[in-house]
């Protein structure tokens, strides 16, 4: 079963396994038409403003597609631009409203066996905001990441949070556009 898009026009396939509500926030992340495109600058200097906060080697922008995490903005992992939704950190994070917090990732229940804490990249302190639509949608992270324990400041912890709302704001930015644009070819159609 597909549906069309109202933003794009573009036909989404229903699966069984997607919930409803899943499916919209699904729908929602692609509304904005930034899953597989370019780094944008707008992305990419939030992502480097959030490691400044933390002075972390990792921060990243990332949306929660249905079977991977695109990363919209990468700072210090050059040329990775997705990875697998599971196991998740980012598919945790959009579960919950809050900011999502680990600081030793390697005796953390949530993590222990995570491929990233075990694996190369050593992952020890994770810390995420969700980016949330301003129509009540989660559509991934603003996130930093460090192979050492450690310790957020409440003080950080809101900054993320409020990164997280500023790409909110650009991805509405982008809809703007996106619509305007459609409105104008909808235009010259209909004077040609």
């Amino acid at each position: 079963m597909t549906n069309s898009s109202p933003v794009s026009g573009q036909a989404f396939e229903y699966l069984d396994n997607v919930s409803p509500e899943e499916q919209r926030r699904l729908e929602a992340v692609r509304r904005y038409r930034l899953v597989d495109q370019p780094v944008e600058d707008a992305y990419d200097r939030i992502a480097f403003v959030a490691g400044a906060i933390f002075d972390t080697p990792i921060a990243t922008v990332s949306l929660v597609e249905q079977d991977r995490v695109w990363l919209a903005a990468c700072q210090g992992l050059s040329g990775v631009r997705e990875v697998g939704k599971e196991p998740g950190l980012c598919a945790s994070v959009i579960a919950q409203d809050d900011v999502y917090v680990i600081n030793n990732a390697a005796v953390d229940p949530r993590t222990l066996e995570h491929p990233l804490v075990r694996g190369e990249l050593g992952l020890r302190f994770y810390a995420a905001a969700p980016i949330r639509t301003h129509d009540g949608y989660r559509l991934g992270t603003v996130n930093v990441i460090d192979n050492r324990p450690r310790d957020a400041s409440k003080r950080q912890l809101t900054a993320l949070e409020h990164l997280a709302a500023m790409v909110s704001d650009e991805l509405e930015l982008r809809l703007m556009v996106i619509r305007s644009a459609a409105a104008e070819q909808r235009m010259r159609e209909t004077v040609h």
